[in-house]
């Protein structure tokens, strides 16, 4: 039976992730794919930590573990490295920051087949990198429909049907659809999933979305990495613009109009004091809203103390969200200027 599966290449791009990507690749060897039918390619961005030394462990136990160099650090770029030193006809995408499911391989190929797909992905399932209060709270506002917005991948439960969407993360493709879609576009950082599936719909392309193939994501739970992250995403789902690319949906603009209306409605009631009512009402509807959603969690996870620590985690993931976005239009007017 096993020959008649296709060959695979795993690519996983990493960069300083000792952390997790000993349990990454952990679980990559649970999975019940045949190892005689896969390579794993980690293209690594030339980490300053001990990646570098646990990736070397791996292969020496595994050799069909490679490592690859990534010395322009970005991931997009690291992702077409991969690519283009795959073997396999198959190529699963993955990341460092998480841990898979022991079907998630050989249910990406097979849903990939059975539906004639040209991209096969499942969900997250978001998990804290450490389990104190801070961490917990962060993960419950980026799994909450009020954090995420509408994003399937994050909103759909294991026991529904593979439906067709417009996005996955990660994903499972056939190398020569990859190849002829222009791989990934390595101008964009940290939007490259969204970008390569829009191009991979406006060729005519098949996405599904499978529940049942599972993936569990480390967030990133220290302030200072929360902040950091939060900020990097805002400025990257407007600053592709620059290239006349809208990877954007209504759901990403959301913190943009929210932080915008904030701002026009203060520098208005500098002027007229009108504009201080909505300036109120504003921030009123928003914090009413929020509460209700962390009421809705602290009731679910039986805490009270998440109903006075979730809306001001909500506030602040929403304030650099949408003011990232702001700043990334701001970048380009101002490399315009130059």
């Amino acid at each position: 039976m096993n020959n008649n599966l296709p060959f695979i290449s795993v690519i996983i791009p990493c960069y300083n992730e000792e952390h997790f990507i000993g349990p990454c690749l952990d679980s990559v060897l649970k999975n019940d794919y045949p190892k005689d039918k896969m390579e794993v390619l980690v293209i690594d961005g030339m980490s300053k930590d001990k990646t570098r030394e646990i990736l070397k462990e791996y292969n020496k136990e595994h050799s069909f573990i490679k490592i690859l160099d990534n010395p322009k650090k970005l991931c997009p770029i690291g992702l077409n490295v991969g690519i283009k030193n795959a073997k396999g006809e198959i190529i699963v995408r993955l990341d460092a920051h998480n841990i898979y499911d022991k079907e998630y391989i050989s249910k990406s190929v097979k849903y990939l087949h059975e539906h004639n797909a040209d991209n096969v992905g499942g969900i997250w399932k978001m998990v804290p990198r450490t389990n104190d209060f801070l961490g917990k709270a962060i993960t419950l506002v980026l799994s909450s429909p009020f954090g995420a917005g509408n994003a399937r991948y994050k909103t759909t439960s294991e026991n529904e049907k593979p439906k067709q969407v417009e996005t996955v993360p990660y994903g499972c493709f056939r190398k020569e659809f990859l190849e002829k879609v222009g791989l990934f576009c390595e101008f964009i950082d940290y939007s490259e999933d969204i970008e390569l599936n829009q191009r991979i719909i406006k060729a005519g392309g098949k996405i599904i979305l499978a529940p049942d193939i599972v993936s569990y994501y480390y967030t990133r739970t220290s302030m200072k990495d929360f902040v950091r992250h939060t900020l990097r995403n805002g400025i990257w789902i407007t600053y592709p613009l620059k290239l006349r690319k809208f990877l954007f949906k209504w759901r990403h603009l959301i913190p943009f109009a929210f932080v915008l209306s904030l701002i026009i409605s203060f520098i208005l009631a500098l002027v007229w004091h009108i504009f201080w009512i909505l300036f109120i009402f504003i921030l009123t509807a928003y914090f009413f809203t929020s509460i209700w959603f962390s009421f809705k969690i602290a009731f679910r996870e039986k805490k009270i103390a998440y109903l006075f620590a979730l809306p001001f985690i909500f506030f602040l993931f929403h304030l650099l969200y949408g003011g990232g976005s702001i700043w990334g239009i701001i970048k380009i007017v101002m490399e315009y200027g130059r």
